[in-house]
């Protein structure tokens, strides 16, 4: 299909909106919760028949204990460097959670467990592959449409597997769902966790209070000090959301810890903050301090690479009768990890809607053939992009 047709392809995907609704129903009602593994296996094997339906040739990649991942490829024979189409199976909602929310729609909007986050990003993947079929729309290139199974929980074991993928594509179009107004997302915080636990001196509160070292105490000191991390400014954020210690109330306590959760805005960042959080000491030499954890899920930073690819989506979106914005937010997601390995990568290519792990959780049926579109119209347009080691894009370099 010649690159003016954009109208015609729209028009296309608004033709298949009712079709397109029934398998979107499918797949929102084939539960998918992370810790469920014959929930996701059942989803997975439901996507290798419709991709392969569709032309594709499928991978299943088994797992023993999390859910099956998928790869599916469209022209896999192409010498060109692929696109990577990145989403995930998993949602958040336990099963049975239909029952109480079973998928509808209504004035527009279509509701369901895991609609917005994101089975309607699995739709316009299925359906931009039903349009390289059926209306033998050329990439141009391969592209493949990978799908982690427990990206709700930190991809605890796909993420060997999205780098091995990952490294040899131009570039990652992520389908997390969009920011309000559609916006995509260009930079998103990076996501990490310590546990601070401080262990101290055990004594009886009343007889031997002088020989106990409190350990809560202690912890109380480094909470504030933890907290006097955050740099709104900078984009990072400390927060201690939850604290425990002690055995009884008439006992110096003699352990306590804190979990703590962090963001950041750039790698440099989460760096300097863990060096801070790792040189937390006691101010009483009788307890001792001990640093668990780390980063996460790195920042997916607006790096000139990113900008580069955002500018190429934005005009193509254009040519669709879209006004496509950018943003970012705190939260991260599989394409945090494309973007650190040096991919370029642009985030949020969902369907619009809203409620991502909310009970109002939906989307906006109409923006279904726009994104569809798009997505189909940027694996078609994009050229090779260069990818870079992270270091080097913060320096500017493409």
């Amino acid at each position: 299909m010649a690159l003016e047709d954009s109208a015609n392809l729209v028009e296309y995907f608004r033709s298949q909106l009712e079709p397109s609704l029934a398998l979107l129903k499918k797949l929102v009602e084939l539960e998918s919760y992370s810790f469920d593994k014959p929930g996701v296996d059942g989803l997975t094997g439901f996507l290798a028949d419709e991709f392969s339906v569709r032309g594709a040739s499928v991978e299943v990649m088994e797992h023993p204990v999390r859910g099956n991942a998928l790869k599916a490829t469209w022209n896999d024979a192409s010498a060109e460097p692929p696109v990577l189409v990145l989403g995930h199976l998993d949602t958040v909602w336990p099963p049975g959670t239909l029952r109480s929310r079973p998928f509808k729609v209504e004035e527009g909007k279509a509701y369901g467990p895991g609609v917005f986050d994101m089975k309607s990003g699995i739709l316009i993947c299925l359906l931009a592959c039903q349009a390289f079929q059926e209306r033998r729309i050329d990439p141009g290139k391969g592209v493949i449409f990978l799908f982690t199974a427990d990206e709700e929980i930190g991809t605890e074991t796909g993420l060997s597997r999205l780098k091995l993928v990952a490294t040899s594509c131009r570039a990652v179009l992520c389908l997390e769902p969009p920011l309000p107004g559609g916006k995509v997302k260009t930079f998103r915080k990076g996501v990490g966790e310590f546990r601070i636990r401080v262990t101290g001196v055990a004594a009886h509160a009343g007889a031997d209070h002088e020989k106990g070292a409190n350990a809560i105490l202690e912890l109380s000191k480094l909470v504030l000090q933890l907290q006097a991390l955050t740099d709104y400014q900078r984009g990072v954020t400390v927060n201690v959301g939850k604290i425990r210690g002690g055995s009884a109330v008439n006992v110096v306590p003699a352990d306590a810890e804190a979990e703590v959760d962090f963001r950041v805005s750039t790698v440099s960042d989460g760096d300097r903050l863990e060096q801070r959080v790792r040189g937390l000491r006691a101010s009483d030499p009788r307890c001792a301090v001990l640093v668990e954890g780390g980063l996460r899920r790195p920042p997916l930073e607006r790096t000139p690479a990113v900008v580069e690819l955002y500018q190429k989506a934005r005009g193509v979106a254009f040519s669709l009768g879209l006004d496509l914005g950018e943003g970012g937010t705190g939260g991260a997601s599989d394409g945090s990890f494309t973007a650190a390995w040096g991919i370029p990568t642009l985030d949020g290519l969902g369907v619009e809607g809203d409620g991502a792990h909310a009970l109002h959780e939906h989307i906006l049926v109409d923006d279904i053939p726009r994104r569809a579109a798009l997505l189909a119209r940027l694996t078609q347009t994009l050229p090779p992009i260069q990818t870079v080691t992270l270091a080097d894009a913060r320096k500017g370099t493409t």
